[in-house]
């Protein structure tokens, strides 16, 4: 459905209330007083049959009788009366409604589910937007909109507030109030049965009065949606969140719900999303109002400066204890510090001048310091002295803080003696703090806020580039299996499948007797480990059911025989299958891993890597990724472990090969993307050194599934199965195929071959040069939601280069896209214009748009010829100097393929 209804949802110029009364303290009472109390401007027409006036205000039997269409309407009737009003506002031409039907939570889930289908129905046939049921509205305070049943209102701002929480929404707004935070929105979702996070947040990534969007997340019902829609607005503006259940949500107890997430994933969608999660309310808008006052963030090594030694100490503990690092000062610096401070200001990054340091004397420090190029950021501290007023120190520091591009942050120490400085600050528009822990976990949240929008870079494919797994040699085994009804591997099917995707397993033979387990340790030639198999002891070790190094494969039977009597006493109600018989995998110096990949209910598959062998029931060092995975992610998720400090080597031990370990995991990963019928991959151990990395044991479980494998993942990968060759009128070849990051630096070589005509064309005026974050918002794109094609050829020396683009925006709505195109100057003339069209309206039409849409300047006649050759509407406007161009999909015939 569409976003466009939304603006008179949050802009109304007129409300009406559905159920208003005279009650006091009823849902319809308390909508009224708000909306009247508040500085709306714009009518509010009360519906209530019974009463003649509500508040003083003329009261209207029904919808019909509105003297004009509201924009808004505010539903607070009983619950079975709702899809009935709906149908009376949609018919009566009203777009939106906030649904807040008192005594909702009474009904029983099968009768809300009832209710939920009848709104929806009623409200898609409409293409009308409902917020609710079940929250408590929504405030705009910039147009003095109070729909809501919060007790206070809030102030005006530039945050916007999203929550699924109806109690945090009450207590937000009276905490903000209290200390003075505005917002431009707060929006309590409720169950969130047509508006959803994905849907507010591409309206309020769109807004230009919102600076920040904060969020409390319960739970995602549309993960591809959510995790697509965040990126968007990421890249714009800061997106920060909150969600409970760190510690309520173990594993434990996920595997007792199918319907919940492990918290972990939901951190790595946050983080993939580029998401800045926090765990406290108020560190929820400190990190929103430092993200937007502070200057970008360069890295991540932070300076500090004050004029009290122990406190800079406490501010280095902190930020050393959040994973943050202590500047490392340059000769030169350090040189610079000691000549005007003296020989004993140095603390490994932090700078201890003395306590009656002057504002002169911070402002020479602090030019000393924001030249070194190994900080990030620096962090300006003040301890009250008698003998120096922290207000010029404060307007010292603040006019050389403005001027750099170096991060700046402030904290000035005590209460009210520190009120000037701190109004000083604010004014000038820099951070500052009350105290040290604030200050620094300011810092830390802009640290993960810059690689979390690193990570916005990433967009690794679909399918994979540096190897090629036998994925139907995978397939026929899985489906054996399942033929057999069996949903879990046996040890020689997990060996097969993890050899097709190149996972190297040490070699293994099941046996189901002692004496095949003999004639298996004499085929694979001593030592041999032998393992005891039976669906009822998951950790054969525990029961003394693993026997190492055995040497001679002619005692294995012997041994076998003694380990069924052995099992058998300790657990007599197991049974027992068979023995693993296995090559022993020597490597002294190895450390152990493990691997492991499952499939979340709401954000699908997800790996998770760490710690291995008996060590990983008692760290837990692990982190969790979503597929798809590349090289940088692989590296990412592996140095989010304790135990990648072990792999870095020492000096008795090589590095381990990182190389190997990364691809270990993008095969899993792979393997799980791949195959929806895999449900659960484990591998431990897996032994790393610098020789590469040996499977020791592993654990497929599957499940018969109808669903396609990519449906499955959360972030759309890289589509790679959509590139294809192309033959232009000259006879070169081109590759067409969806842009990716790393060709930045070819589409700035491709804008020195356009000529400024093209240019105009293209951007509807003059444009010299693109800076680098413009040029990202090009490459960097979002495949759910966008699509850009170029022709890519190969030069002479082998490098790529950029021939042509075309674009298409895909609306939130999904239901039409904007198209653009541009082609080199050079290459007019040879048919890519018409090859990259054709590509893209062939796949608008596969991913089901209906409309495709465009603009072009009257005197373009070029793209105005093209778009009629594919059967574009020219619309012209004799006052306009455009032309719009609009393709209907859903009436045309199949496109003949012009790229050959």
């Amino acid at each position: 459905m569409s976003l466009s209804s939304l603006d008179a949802m949050f802009k109304p110029n007129s409300v009406t209330v559905i159920g208003a009364s005279n009650e006091s303290g009823s849902v319809g009472n308390i909508v009224m007083r708000n909306l009247l109390g508040g500085k709306f401007l714009g009518p509010v027409m009360p519906i209530s049959p019974g009463q003649d006036s509500v508040m003083g205000i003329l009261s209207y039997k029904d919808v019909d009788t509105l003297p004009l269409t509201p924009d808004l309407g505010i539903i607070c009737s009983e619950p079975n009366l709702i899809p009935d009003y709906i149908r009376g506002l949609g018919r009566r031409g009203v777009r939106s409604a906030v649904v807040l039907p008192p005594g909702w939570q009474k009904l029983l889930k099968k009768e809300k589910w009832a209710l939920h289908q009848k709104m929806l129905d009623m409200a898609r046939h409409y293409e009308m937007r409902l917020l609710g049921p079940s929250g408590l509205g929504l405030i705009v305070p910039g147009v003095g909109l109070n729909a809501s049943l919060s007790a206070t209102d809030a102030l005006p701002g530039k945050i916007a507030f999203v929550s699924q929480s109806a109690s945090l929404f009450t207590a937000v707004v009276d905490w903000a109030r209290s200390s003075g935070i505005g917002f431009s929105h707060i929006i309590s979702l409720g169950e969130g049965i047509d508006l959803e996070y994905g849907d507010l947040l591409d309206y309020l990534a769109a807004d230009v009065n919102v600076r920040s969007i904060l969020l409390y997340v319960d739970t995602v019902s549309n993960a591809r949606d959510f995790i697509s829609a965040s990126r968007a607005a990421a890249r714009n503006k800061p997106v920060l969140v909150i969600k409970p259940g760190r510690k309520l949500w173990c594993a434990d107890c996920i595997a007792a719900s199918s319907e919940k997430s492990l918290d972990e994933v939901y951190d790595e969608a946050f983080r993939r999303a580029g998401i800045l999660r926090v765990f406290e309310i108020d560190s929820l808008f400190d990190a929103a109002r430092t993200l937007v006052r502070a200057q970008p963030l360069l890295g991540d090594k932070l300076a500090i400066l004050t004029n009290g030694g122990s406190i800079g100490v406490m501010a280095a503990d902190s930020l050393l204890g959040g994973g943050g690092n202590l500047a490392d000062f340059s000769e030169d610096t350090q040189k610079a510090l000691s000549s005007l401070l003296g020989p004993n200001w140095c603390r490994e990054g932090i700078v201890d001048m003395s306590f009656n340091a002057s504002g002169d004397t911070y402002v020479d420090a602090l030019k000393v310091i924001i030249k070194d190029k190994d900080v990030s950021a620096v962090l300006v501290m003040h301890v009250p002295f008698a003998g120096v007023s922290g207000e010029d120190v404060a307007e010292a520091v603040s006019k050389v803080l403005k001027k750099t591009k170096r991060t700046g942050l402030t904290c000035w120490l005590g209460f009210d003696i520190a009120e000037g400085a701190r109004e000083i600050f604010a004014k000038h528009g820099i951070p500052t703090y009350e105290t040290p822990d604030k200050a620094v976990g300011a810092f830390l949240y802009m640290m993960h806020h810059r690689r979390n929008q690193e990570l916005l870079m990433e967009m690794p494919s679909s399918l994979p580039t540096d190897f090629l797994p036998n994925t139907e040699k995978a397939k026929a085994v899985i489906d054996a299996a399942l033929d057999e009804n069996r949903y879990e591997l046996s040890a020689d099917e997990a060996q097969i499948v993890l050899g097709a995707y190149g996972i190297p397993i040490v070699e293994t033979r099941l046996a189901k007797s002692p004496d095949e387990a003999r004639d298996a340790a004499v085929d694979l030639g001593g030592p041999v480990a032998l393992k005891i198999v039976s669906p009822d002891i998951p950790q054969p070790f525990e029961v003394g059911g693993i026997t190492l190094d055995i040497e001679d494969p002619a005692t294995v039977d012997d041994i076998a025989r003694s380990m069924i009597s052995r099992v058998t006493k300790l657990r007599p109600d197991a049974g027992i299958t068979g023995f693993l018989v296995q090559k022993m995998g020597r490597k002294p110096a190895a450390r152990e891993l493990l691997i492991r990949a499952s499939v979340d209910p709401i954000f699908g598959p997800y790996v998770i890597f760490g710690q291995g062998g008996l060590a990983a029931a008692i760290n837990r060092d692990k982190a969790v990724a979503l597929p798809p995975l590349n090289m940088t992610l692989a590296r990412d998720l592996i140095y989010r472990t304790r135990v990648s400090l072990f792999l870095a080597g020492r000096q008795d031990e090589p590095e381990a090969d990182m190389d190997s370990i990364s691809r270990a995991v993008i095969m899993v990963s792979q393997l799980i993307s791949d195959i929806a019928q895999v449900t659960d991959v484990d591998i431990n151990p897996i032994l790393a050194d610098h020789q590469g990395v040996t499977v020791l044991n592993a654990r497929i479980k599957i499940a018969r599934v109808d669903v396609e494998p990519q449906n499955r993942l959360a972030i759309r990968p890289y589509p790679r199965e959509l590139e294809e060759c192309a033959v232009l009128s000259n006879g070169q070849q081109v590759l067409l195929r969806p842009i990716k990051p790393e060709d930045e630096p070819a589409h700035y070589d491709f804008f020195t071959y356009l000529e400024p005509e093209d240019l105009r064309f293209r951007f509807f005026g003059i444009v010299r040069e693109l800076s680098h974050r413009e040029m990202a918002r090009l490459t960097q794109i979002d495949y759910e939601r966008e699509m850009a094609f170029i022709a890519s050829a190969t030069r002479d020396d082998g490098t790529p280069e950029t021939l042509g683009v075309v674009r298409a925006s895909l609306k939130p709505d999904i239901n039409w896209a904007e198209f653009a195109i541009i082609i080199r100057s050079d290459q007019k003339g040879q048919r890519l214009g018409s090859i990259l069209m054709d590509k893209m309206i062939r796949f608008l039409k596969d991913r089901g748009i209906a409309t495709v849409t465009g603009q072009a300047l009257v005197d373009n006649k070029g793209m105005q010829g093209l778009a009629r050759k594919f059967g574009f509407k020219i619309i012209k406007d004799i006052d306009e100097d455009v032309v719009d161009m609009r393709l209907s999909l859903t009436d045309m015939e199949t496109q003949h393929s012009l790229s050959g």
